[in-house]
């Protein structure tokens, strides 16, 4: 197949005086001439235009909870359809879905965007995700998906690295419902430069400000902790001051456990009490909602009430295991109104919410 002929052409595109096109859909504003692609190996100019190859064109698909993104504080305990592109406008060197993102490969099962939303009914689904590569990247596809599925009742959600551009806002502001914003080393420019590939992690910050104050998008942070390169307690701070000072208090943030994939086998997992620090930390910066992930059972898993302290959420793993949450969403002990939007369907989490892999 040819390149020239796949997907359509993107609207995040503008054209330079030099006969160029520079895309617009992430931080790295490729400028490229014809025949050539950008780093994110899916978005091209042929025939003077900037095609996005990917466009109809899905290479993997899961039904998860959507605790799995993370995400606990909105639509919690809900069934989400996560689909992805081929690609990515990063280069980590830890990369667990490398096989799809790294070796920019246009590849997948032709899929238009009706048809996506079909199938996330049919599978029973609350919202669509758009994870496991950067959804920015496909950004226009999102966008028709996700137009399509708010208008059928489904929530929209990214994963993503947050690298994006204005213009790639304003698109998600039309659809996007929620979106995780996954730091790495919590966006320490010596780590950022050397394991992803990118300057600096300037362009995710002006990206999270623009969100907070032109959409309406419910927005969680993780922060990806990586062992002997990436766990600096002191860039953790400065991370957390910012998300206190720029995007507020009940703004959930996530530590993750790191595990040996990629190019960094020779890495350990990331030692629990690590994790525990940079909660710590988040708590003295004032962040009301701070979480470990990828370590089930920690009792760091579970939502406690800001205003008491009580338990009000207890979790394992992706599971709900009990929600105490009375009223709106208040402490059953103090009546302080916890931040989480909606509510879970039952109390106790059906196993059908989990993993089920799509056929297309």
């Amino acid at each position: 197949m040819e390149l020239k002929t796949l997907g359509k052409p993107a609207e995040l595109a503008r054209p330079l005086p030099d006969g160029r096109i520079e895309c617009t859909a992430c931080a790295r504003y490729c400028r490229l001439k014809e025949g050539q692609i950008g780093l994110c190996g899916v978005r091209g100019v042929f025939d003077g235009q900037l095609r996005l190859l990917v466009y109809g064109r899905v290479i993997t698909g899961h039904v998860d909870p959507i605790e799995k993104k993370p995400v606990t504080h909105y639509m919690p305990g809900t069934k989400i359809f996560s689909i992805a592109t081929t690609g990515c406008n990063w280069l980590c060197a830890y990369c667990q879905n490398f096989d799809i993102s790294q070796r920019r490969k246009v590849e997948g099962v032709e899929a238009s965007p009706e048809e996506v939303v079909e199938l996330a009914l049919r599978y029973g689904s609350d919202g669509i995700a758009y994870t496991y590569n950067e959804p920015s990247i496909f950004m226009e596809y999102a966008h028709d998906i996700g137009v399509i599925a708010r208008r059928k009742g489904l929530i929209n959600i990214f994963v993503t690295n947050g690298y994006w551009t204005p213009d790639a806002v304003k698109m998600a502001g039309e659809f996007l419902d929620c979106a995780t914003v996954d730091f790495k080393g919590s966006g320490e420019r010596g780590f950022v430069q050397r394991f992803i590939g990118i300057p600096s992690a300037e362009p995710i910050f002006d990206t999270l400000l623009e969100i907070k104050r032109k959409t309406r998008i419910h927005l969680e942070i993780t922060d990806l902790i990586v062992p002997e390169i990436g766990d600096s307690l002191e860039a953790a701070r400065r991370l957390c001051k910012w998300i206190h000072d720029n995007l507020g208090p009940e703004t959930p943030i996530h530590f993750l456990r790191f595990h040996p994939d990629y190019k960094l086998l020779h890495l350990p997992w990331t030692p629990v009490e690590t994790l525990e620090k940079h909660c710590q930390i988040a708590k003295e910066e004032g962040l009301l909602y701070v979480y470990v992930g990828n370590v089930p059972g920690h009792p760091l898993e579970n939502t406690y009430c800001p205003g008491c302290g009580e338990m009000v959420v207890e979790r394992h793993g992706f599971d709900i295991v009990d929600w105490r949450l009375v009223d709106d969403n208040r402490c059953p002990r103090c009546g302080y109104k916890v931040h989480i939007f909606g509510k879970p369907p039952a109390k106790k989490v059906s196993a059908s919410r989990r993993f089920i892999p799509v056929k297309f």
